[in-house]
């Protein structure tokens, strides 16, 4: 017998209902009572996040495993302008960027993961994020790994603008707008070449998400074995 599913019709009910209530509490200035319930929602164990074990493992397409060298941002000026390009990219208290170079050796996914580890770390240090997540600790290493997916090279540019001006929670709104946001990922994808590889913790073969807090969020991350750049939005409804 098929598990029940957790998507049900009762939760796509109530998340309609409160997202309703919400426009119109902001509209009215009124408190809005729910009459939807969603009812008991089982977990998700860490296990099913991803259809990879839960290991720092490497995209299966790349013949030589994990990271991809020949980085094209070959000097002082490229990297600051891959700094530049995803600076141009956040906006605060809702998308976060990190772009530099790797001081490790051999840089590999596990020196990926931690440095998403250090920008949710710095998420959760925000103080317009401190009350949405008390108590909250980045996941592991390890456990960011497992919940990447390998992203294909063209389709990172798009990827990585929407997750700059689109609003995860209210859709219509614009953090940037759709040129300026275009304009910068295509330059951070093409700053870090064709053989960068790329991660999100979105599922694209289903689109579910593999969050990395309590809250909505939408991470792309990528790298050509030398430098990276990692994009973050997150929001609260």
């Amino acid at each position: 017998m098929l598990d029940p599913h957790i998507a049900t019709g009762d939760l796509g009910h109530h998340i309609l209902d409160v997202l309703i209530a919400i426009d119109r509490s902001v509209a009215s200035g009124e408190t809005e009572h729910m009459e939807s319930r969603a009812g008991t929602i089982p977990l998700v164990p860490p296990s099913s996040w991803s259809r990879r074990p839960a290991t720092c493992t490497r995209p299966p397409s790349d013949p030589h495993g994990g990271v991809r060298q020949n980085p094209p941002v070959a000097s002082l000026e490229g990297l600051t302008e891959l700094e530049a390009s995803m600076a141009a990219l956040s906006t605060p208290m809702r998308v976060y960027v990190e772009a530099g170079r790797f001081t490790e050796p051999d840089p590999d996914l596990p020196e990926l993961a931690a440095r998403i580890r250090g920008l949710l770390a710095a998420v959760a240090a925000d103080e317009s994020w401190q009350r949405f997540l008390p108590g909250y600790a980045p996941p592991s290493a390890p456990e960011i790994c497992a919940a990447l997916e390998p992203l294909e090279t063209h389709d990172a540019a798009p990827f990585l603008a929407r997750l700059a001006a689109v609003d995860l929670v209210w859709p219509s709104h614009r953090h940037l707008p759709a040129e300026t946001a275009e304009h910068a990922a295509d330059r951070v994808v093409s700053l870090l070449g064709p053989e960068a590889s790329w991660w999100t913790n979105h599922d694209v073969g289903c689109g579910a998400v593999n969050g990395l807090t309590p809250l909505f969020d939408s991470l792309l991350a990528g790298t050509n074995g030398e430098h990276f750049a990692l994009a973050l939005q997150i929001a609260d409804d």
